[in-house]
């Protein structure tokens, strides 16, 4: 009977085991992942070229991966290269491509005058969201979700997130142009002070959030110039909304036709499911640069 005991405890230790590795996970993907890949491949959203590859399906562990993913070694058209090859998943990859022609590539013209030539950046992941053990599964997890280091530009200079958001008020503008211009195109958007960890990155992703709703973190209190430039070509018209000047460099700064001063004051909007992406951390955290302010107190 001893040894029986002892056999059906080492035994026991190991299913934990293999459970832990990841063996035994029997999780499912949820079924709309799939069918929205499907349906951007129906539609040939993503073509193949010398920069995007379609690569073998993932398929785990667990959830993980995708029916048909594309590796990138560069983005819009191949005019911006990526500092490491990035496996996406169909849906996500023309969004980014939209992003960089219609919001980053405008910005770094707007306040450099020089266009970016390459983003350092990181995209699939089999991993949990903010690498937490036994909590919901990252959207890099299904190649549904881009990290974004820094920027290069064609003459030379590099604007990393890290040391940009808090850097020359020049890059400062860049970053938080970006910022602002990126909750436009992606469901999740997470950047510095958002939470402990997005200090150094800008986390853009399409997850689906309860009740159609959109995360954008953090908070903050910014005056961007773009869409009235881009409006002013033409290009697309300007969502923002006014308000009273709140700094001496907003007089300075394009106005909506009236008069009225450009404002935008992006609200950290959380959907109630848990399985959100990392927007969750960042309640009660609040970033002390000088243009940011707390975040709104939300209700979940």
């Amino acid at each position: 009977m001893w040894r029986g005991a002892v056999r059906y405890s080492v035994f026991s230790g190991v299913l934990v085991l293999l459970s832990g590795c990841g063996l035994f996970d029997f999780e499912q993907r949820e079924p709309w992942r799939d069918e929205a890949e499907q349906a951007c491949l129906a539609a040939k959203a993503v073509k193949v070229s010398a920069y995007v590859e379609p690569a073998r399906e993932i398929d785990g562990p667990g959830a993980c991966g995708m029916l048909r993913p594309f590796r990138l070694s560069a983005v819009a058209d191949g005019t911006v290269g990526l500092s490491s090859t990035a496996t996406l998943g169909c849906p996500i990859i023309p969004v980014v491509d939209r992003w960089v022609n219609e919001v980053v590539q405008p910005s770094a013209e707007l306040y450099f005058g020089s266009p970016v030539v390459e983003l350092k950046s990181g995209s699939y992941s089999c991993r949990n969201v903010n690498n937490r053990r036994g909590g919901p599964r990252s959207e890099h997890a299904f190649g549904n979700a881009m990290d974004v280091m820094a920027f290069r530009l064609a003459d030379g200079r590099e604007i990393t997130v890290s040391r940009g958001w808090r850097g020359q008020p020049r890059e400062q503008d860049f970053l938080r142009e970006v910022f602002v211009g990126s909750c436009q195109h992606f469901s999740t958007v997470l950047g510095p002070g958002s939470d402990a960890f997005h200090y150094d990155h800008f986390h853009l992703d399409l997850a689906r959030h309860s009740r159609g709703r959109t995360v954008c973190k953090p908070v903050i209190k910014f005056d961007p110039r773009l869409p009235a430039v881009m409006a002013a070509r033409g290009q697309f018209t300007p969502r923002v909304a006014a308000e009273a000047p709140t700094s001496p460099t907003q007089a300075q700064r394009p106005a909506l036709p009236g008069g009225r001063p450009l404002s935008l004051g992006i609200p950290g909007l959380l959907a109630s499911s848990g399985a959100d992406e990392e927007a969750g951390e960042a309640e009660g955290v609040v970033d002390q640069g000088p243009v940011l302010r707390p975040p709104v107190p939300v209700r979940r």
